[in-house]
């Protein structure tokens, strides 16, 4: 196990959480749009949008039950629908324009989350079975090539790319571990290695920031965990009560000054806010 520098004294309590918005359905996957509103999924396959004073719209309810959000360069919405087992493009109306739910012949399980590349390529994991060992990363080419990028992994879980586009982080949920795929000149994926071990209990949502630290939310333990490039683990934030951090799954950086960290809690129904003192790593929609 890696050792964290300081388990017993997370940089932010709990109490620096506010309530961003509240309402939702099991909130799970966040995404930021480029006019500043933030989107979110449902556990009944509702799509919500909320503008920056926190006001909350369902945009559309699709089914199944949505977990990671992305947006394209476009502002094109990509959903992961675990329950639907699809990864869905989405306009902003919520009108359905496309699924995926085979590569190469092989059927989705559970999609979880993605992320673009500065290509257009985008990167999504299936987490696969519970206890299965067969989760896998996908790889969806801008020119609509279909490929398995990376894999098997036991439960593969949510994604971010370097600034430079050279490494994919993999939240492993089931090793509590974060592994990291270098990503050769020629789109070929690297040895995957393990990044960061000790990431108790379930790793679930990863995040950057400015400088290069990575952002690790733990389902299982109402916590999160801020990794340094030099692989060092700082404990960010604990919620021992599991009421205003309540099992955490995405984060994403956003606000005025794209300095605020945004929080989907699964065991209740708002969305988190809070201040990390550093802005985030912009994407490419941004």
């Amino acid at each position: 196990m890696t050792d964290v520098i300081n388990p017993d004294r997370p940089l932010l309590s709990a109490k620096a959480f506010s309530t961003f918005c509240e309402g939702l359905d099991h909130p799970e996957g966040l995404a930021f749009d480029n006019e500043q509103q933030l989107w979110a999924g449902g556990e009944l396959g509702q799509i919500y949008r909320i503008d920056p004073q926190g006001k909350v719209e369902e945009v559309a309810r699709l089914g199944g039950f949505c977990l990671g959000l992305t947006f394209s360069a476009r502002q094109e919405l990509w959903v992961c629908n675990s329950g639907l087992r699809q990864l869905m493009r989405v306009d902003r109306s919520g009108r359905v324009l496309g699924v995926v739910d085979r590569v190469n012949g092989v059927p989705l399980v559970t999609p979880n989350f993605s992320v673009f590349d500065h290509e257009g390529n985008l990167y999504f994991s299936d987490s696969g079975t519970w206890d299965g060992g067969n989760g896998c990363v996908y790889r969806l080419r801008a020119s609509g090539a279909l490929e398995h990028f990376a894999g098997p992994f036991a439960f593969a879980n949510g994604l971010a790319l370097s600034a430079d586009d050279r490494f994919l982080f993999v939240a492993e949920s089931q090793s509590d571990s974060v592994r990291r795929i270098p990503i050769h000149a020629d789109g070929r994926a690297g040895e995957p290695e393990v990044y960061v071990t000790g990431m108790a209990r379930i790793p679930d949502g990863l995040a950057l920031d400015a400088a290069g630290n990575l952002y690790v939310t733990c389902y299982a333990s109402d916590s999160i965990y801020r990794v340094s490039p030099e692989r060092k683990i700082e404990l960010l934030a604990f919620d021992p009560e599991g009421t205003r951090i309540a099992r955490p799954t995405n984060l994403a950086f956003g606000g005025p000054d794209f300095d605020e960290i945004f929080v989907a809690n699964l065991g209740r129904w708002h969305i988190g806010r809070a201040h990390p003192g550093v802005p985030g790593q912009k994407l490419v929609n941004l």
